[in-house]
């Protein structure tokens, strides 16, 4: 059939076309689940549709990034960050001849896991849940277990290593022991596009809420990365590719320089925006929100709300215990929802005689 021919002449064109580094879509691990192949997409690209079409994708628009539901219209989002790591990362991945299906999938697939309030509700859920909790292993949870009303998305190996393994804290951004990396270099990319976008687009978005002024910026680093958000991202961008090139492009490189502005940004961000008090004030009640709907709703006597964007109870078997299904409905969240379900839960009600 024409259409099953399609499929194997982009894998071929893969072959002729991709760097030997890349991971090339006939060599994939496979899916957990086999099933089969799409006539004409290849594997990493349904992998990504699956990803943009979940609900768990859609929420992310209204879960925050650096400031809680922001009331500008031009302030980031979970959403738009994954959309800014997918657009980084597959500009590098092109120029290094990496497979972009598999960036994009991983790039927008690599926080699905995060909650409510960005890292402030990740702490509660890893102080009061047991086990503790990390977003990047919520994320796998979510495309493994409970998006497709409990059946997962069935994505491919290297797509859901490359969103188990994309986080890295304030770890080295280049670390020397590639145990700490995603298996591929596509997954190797997308975990330091992650860092040049949130670095940048978090001191855009600090600036623009008057937190921090472009002129401290500029006197931080030790080299010169520009003076726009635009300019610093093309400084960072282009240095790796041309270095991976220069040094063979068997794994990624950055030179010195460049590499230290880039943690000396993200540093300045953890000491004059994330840490910073009115900042911090508004998460330390974000963290309250969620510490007291997680105990609230693990009362036994207490039914998860039939109505909710996540009903946790319908994506697993009777054996999954409560506290699982609490944290799955509770990280599900977007802002909103759980001011809305807090206030509903928590907040008295007038009484009225109409």
């Amino acid at each position: 059939m024409i259409t099953r021919c399609l499929r194997h002449e982009l894998e071929d064109r893969e072959a002729r076309n991709l760097s030997p580094f890349a991971l090339h879509t006939k060599n994939s691990k496979g899916r957990v689940r086999e099933e089969e192949e799409c006539p004409v997409r290849l594997a990493f690209q349904r992998d990504r549709d699956r990803i943009i079409h979940s609900k768990t994708f859609r929420r992310l628009t209204h879960k925050t990034q650096v400031f809680l539901a922001p009331t500008g219209d031009h302030y980031r989002t979970r959403l738009t960050h994954a959309l800014e790591v997918a657009q980084i990362a597959r500009t590098i991945g092109v120029a290094l001849g990496l497979n972009g299906h598999l960036i994009e999938a991983i790039a927008l697939g690599h926080d699905l896991g995060h909650t409510p309030f960005g890292h402030a509700g990740e702490s509660v859920l890893n102080e009061v849940h047991p086990g503790g909790f990390k977003h990047y292993e919520q994320s796998l949870r979510v495309v493994d277990v409970l998006e497709n009303k409990g059946k997962g998305l069935n994505l491919s190996y290297e797509v859901r290593d490359g969103i188990l393994r994309h986080s890295k804290g304030r770890k080295a951004i280049l670390p020397d022991d590639l145990s700490q990396l995603p298996e591929t270099l596509e997954g190797q990319v997308v975990r330091v596009a992650d860092i040049f976008a949130y670095v940048n687009h978090d001191l855009d978005d600090a600036v623009r809420a008057g937190l921090v002024a472009e002129k401290d910026v500029l006197a931080y680093f030790s080299a010169d990365l520009g003076a726009t958000n635009s300019q610093r991202i093309s400084a960072m961008v282009n240095d790796l590719i041309m270095k991976t090139i220069e040094s063979g492009g068997a794994r990624l490189v950055m030179s010195p320089g460049i590499l230290q502005a880039t943690g000396d940004l993200r540093t300045f961000l953890f000491e004059n925006v994330y840490q910073t008090n009115c900042v911090h004030r508004e998460f330390i009640k974000a963290m309250k929100i969620i510490r007291e709907l997680y105990h609230y709703f693990m009362e036994e006597d207490i039914k998860l709300p039939g109505g909710a964007i996540w009903k946790a109870e319908t994506a697993y078997g009777e054996e999954t215990e409560r506290p699982r299904k609490v944290c799955d409905f509770i990280s599900g969240m977007t802002d909103r929802y759980a001011l809305d379900l807090y206030t509903n839960i928590f907040f008295p009600k007038r009484w009225s005689v109409l």
